[in-house]
């Protein structure tokens, strides 16, 4: 009876799914185009070039710094420290918003391209530096800060018309997470209280790991009914809400890039879902969406001493930040470039 009872469950959370396909109300999973298949192209000199920058950057926050939040402040302080050299060299302003953590000075580090023609719609690229207790932290999360800085630095001689924004977000883990001293959450409430119009926020998180293995993906319950269990690609999520921007986001990296791709509006609630620094820019009635290799359903090494820069997958990662780049500039258009 148990068994029946069970299938019968499922086969209700599947319609309701279902219905949700056809009439695009609670969730999104359809998505335009078709993601990449088969082998990669052959690397360029210029991917090449991308592969070793990122590559240095995580060495340096993963490696050479080490675990870094409030309980190894010293490392904190050299990452943010790292970020703002980085920043500064690539030729920007670099700014700090600091706040107090227990009688510690803790600080999102933001710089800023300022647009030409529309500089008061902004697009925000983010990724907290921190790492969780008891972890090095290479794919969660120097990969998204790697990603970001090499971001800020391809556009930083190529303005766009749309102002672009790159943040280094502190506080993201645990202690902190979702709570008022959660780095993006004090961020975005400035945000909000100064009546800034950001109309993307990518947070980039955790986007370094991929396998080829079968069976290497998992999911929460009912997503395995609808995606790869292949964890070689990398996925665009948001909520319900920000399902247009999630569907003009994934087919403009399909244009773009020729890599494994996955895109899913879903509900907030679901586990993985809401769980970066988006969810502030949401609850601040922000559209935002994260950028990730889905983390804790595909990194063995997620969250433990393991997080080394020997499991991230340098061309992999690369190939994921120069679609990225692609979209970013498209996006950064001028009007009618987003559907939001």
């Amino acid at each position: 009876m148990n068994r029946w009872l069970r299938i019968a469950r499922q086969a209700v959370l599947i319609g309701i799914l279902g219905g949700a396909l056809a009439v695009g109300s609670f969730v999104m999973i359809r998505m335009p185009g078709e993601s990449y298949s088969g082998p990669l192209p052959a690397a360029t000199d210029e991917l090449r070039a991308l592969e070793g920058e990122l590559r240095s950057h995580v060495d340096m926050l993963a490696d050479e710094i080490g675990e870094r939040n409030v309980f190894r402040y010293p490392q904190l302080v050299s990452a943010a420290e790292y970020i703002e050299k980085t920043l500064s060299e690539a030729g920007y302003e670099v700014a700090r918003q600091e706040y107090d953590v227990s009688g510690q000075a803790c600080a999102n580090i933001e710089a800023e391209l300022r647009g030409t023609e529309r500089p008061n719609e902004i697009v925000l690229i983010g990724a907290h530096y921190d790492s969780v207790k008891g972890s090095p932290g290479a794919n969660d999360n120097a990969t998204g800060v790697a990603a970001t800085l090499a971001l800020a630095r391809a556009f930083a001689q190529n303005p766009t018309p749309r102002t672009l924004r790159f943040v280094a977000f502190t506080n993201e883990e645990p202690p902190f997470f979702r709570s008022r001293h959660m780095g993006s959450r004090v961020y975005a409430k400035r945000s909000r209280q100064r009546d800034e119009n950001i109309i993307l926020m990518l947070s980039l998180e955790t986007i370094g790991y991929y396998s080829d293995e079968q069976g290497s993906q998992s999911y929460v319950f009912p997503l395995h009914f609808f995606y790869p269990s292949t964890g070689n690609f990398i996925a665009f999520v948001s909520n319900g809400e920000n399902g247009a921007l999630v569907r003009h986001l994934i087919k403009s990296f399909r244009q773009y890039a020729s890599f494994p791709s996955e895109g899913a509006a879903l509900w907030g609630w679901l586990p993985g879902v809401g769980w970066s620094d988006h969810w502030a820019f949401w609850k601040e009635g922000f559209p935002a969406v994260m950028v990730t290799d889905t983390a804790l359903f595909r990194d063995p090494a997620y969250h433990t001493p393991n997080d080394t820069p020997k499991n991230i997958h340098y061309e992999h990662f690369a190939r994921v930040v120069s679609g990225l780049q692609r979209v970013i500039a498209e996006f950064a258009q001028a009007p009618g470039s987003a559907n939001h």
